[in-house]
Protein backbone atom coordinates (compact mmCIF):
# COMPACT_ATOMS: atom_id res chain seq x y z
CA UNK A 1 0.00 0.00 0.00
CA UNK A 2 2.86 1.82 0.82
CA UNK A 3 4.11 1.95 -2.97
CA UNK A 4 0.77 2.82 -3.80
CA UNK A 5 0.61 5.78 -2.57
CA UNK A 6 4.04 6.68 -3.79
CA UNK A 7 3.58 5.98 -7.52
CA UNK A 8 0.13 8.08 -6.92
CA UNK A 9 2.26 10.91 -5.17
CA UNK A 10 5.14 10.89 -8.03
CA UNK A 11 2.08 11.04 -10.58
CA UNK A 12 0.74 14.08 -9.14
CA UNK A 13 3.71 16.16 -8.72
CA UNK A 14 4.36 15.32 -12.60
CA UNK A 15 1.15 16.41 -13.15
CA UNK A 16 1.14 19.55 -10.98
CA UNK A 17 4.11 20.81 -12.70
CA UNK A 18 2.70 20.65 -16.24
CA UNK A 19 1.73 24.47 -16.46
CA UNK A 20 0.72 24.01 -20.36
CA UNK A 21 -2.39 23.65 -20.31
CA UNK A 22 -4.65 27.34 -19.10
CA UNK A 23 -8.25 25.64 -18.45
CA UNK A 24 -7.91 24.28 -15.11
CA UNK A 25 -10.96 22.62 -14.60
CA UNK A 26 -9.89 20.03 -17.61
CA UNK A 27 -6.32 20.01 -16.54
CA UNK A 28 -7.94 18.63 -13.24
CA UNK A 29 -10.24 16.02 -14.78
CA UNK A 30 -7.34 14.90 -16.93
CA UNK A 31 -4.88 14.42 -13.92
CA UNK A 32 -7.82 12.77 -12.00
CA UNK A 33 -8.34 10.43 -14.88
CA UNK A 34 -4.72 9.90 -15.00
CA UNK A 35 -4.08 8.98 -11.96
CA UNK A 36 -7.07 6.69 -11.50
CA UNK A 37 -5.72 4.79 -14.52
CA UNK A 38 -2.44 4.71 -13.08
CA UNK A 39 -4.02 2.68 -9.85
CA UNK A 40 -5.81 0.97 -11.33
CA UNK A 41 -2.85 -0.38 -13.29
CA UNK A 42 -0.86 -0.46 -10.09
CA UNK A 43 -3.63 -2.47 -8.36
CA UNK A 44 -3.98 -5.07 -11.14
CA UNK A 45 0.10 -5.63 -11.20
CA UNK A 46 -0.17 -5.97 -7.06
CA UNK A 47 -3.45 -8.46 -7.59
CA UNK A 48 -0.88 -10.78 -10.25
CA UNK A 49 1.70 -10.69 -7.80
CA UNK A 50 -0.16 -11.50 -4.98
CA UNK A 51 -1.88 -14.52 -7.52
CA UNK A 52 1.68 -15.87 -7.83
CA UNK A 53 2.81 -15.90 -4.56
CA UNK A 54 -0.51 -17.92 -4.00
CA UNK A 55 0.26 -20.04 -6.50
CA UNK A 56 3.51 -20.92 -5.12
CA UNK A 57 3.00 -21.59 -1.83
CA UNK A 58 -0.47 -24.32 -2.92
CA UNK A 59 2.62 -25.89 -5.06
CA UNK A 60 5.06 -25.53 -1.98
CA UNK A 61 2.43 -27.27 0.03
CA UNK A 62 1.53 -29.78 -2.16
CA UNK A 63 5.06 -30.64 -2.17
CA UNK A 64 5.51 -31.15 1.06
CA UNK A 65 2.36 -33.02 1.18
CA UNK A 66 3.57 -35.35 -1.05
CA UNK A 67 6.47 -36.04 0.42
CA UNK A 68 5.35 -36.43 3.65
CA UNK A 69 3.08 -39.60 2.22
Amino acid sequence: MKKLFAIALIAVSFAACNSGESSTEASAEATADSLSAQVEAVADSAQATIDSAVATVDSAAAAAVDSVQ
